[in-house]
């Protein structure tokens, strides 16, 4: 794992990007639940740690862990779709790239033989975790989430550009996060 994670971190696939390629992940072979993220945002790629800006703050939450447990790589592997900042649209930052997946993301979950919980977070990570099994849009999927448990969840971006879409389900606050905090502290637990 330790000889992949460096490969990872040296890979310049999508270079040309608007910060420079800089992947981010964390991961170690005895994690217990893997976030599947979309990228890094803008905060993460300056301070190099993924998840390091308020929606990282509001998945810790969901969640129900501090950034200690978060930042612990034997309990929480964090692999985005894309490992470095695709930069920013019109509407928010780009979607991943679409190089990191099939270079490096077989190998990497190959090497996390003990994930009890995978959490599938936004539309690209749908696409690659669930495939035919998702529903038509992010909505649907994690509506559905009861079809994935208990070993996966799907969720939304948490990201605060997505206030109103949380405003809107309230059942996802309601039914889906207790339960989901729940499983984590089982699985996490030391």
């Amino acid at each position: 794992m330790a000889d992949l994670l460096t490969s990872v971190r040296k890979c310049a696939l999508c270079d040309g990007l608007p910060l420079g390629p800089k992947p981010i992940l964390q991961a170690h072979p005895s994690a217990k639940i893997l976030i599947a993220g979309q990228a890094p945002g803008r905060r993460a790629h300056e301070r190099g740690l993924p998840f390091d800006d308020p929606s990282g703050d509001r998945l810790r939450r969901w969640l129900g862990v501090d950034r200690t447990a978060f930042y612990d790589a034997t309990k929480f592997a964090i692999i985005p779709m894309g490992f470095c900042f695709p930069g920013t649209g019109k509407g928010g930052d780009l979607p991943p790239r679409p190089e990191c997946a099939p270079a490096w993301r077989g190998q990497l979950l190959a090497s996390l033989p003990d994930i009890q919980l995978t959490l599938v977070i936004g539309l690209y990570a749908h696409k690659w975790h669930l495939g035919d099994r998702r529903s038509k849009t992010v909505t649907e999927t994690v509506a559905d989430w009861r079809q994935f448990w208990p070993d996966i969840v799907p969720l939304p971006h948490p990201s605060p550009r997505n206030i109103r879409w949380f405003r809107q389900n309230p059942w996802f606050e309601n039914d889906v996060l207790p339960e989901l905090a729940q499983r984590v502290a089982l699985i996490s637990r030391p």
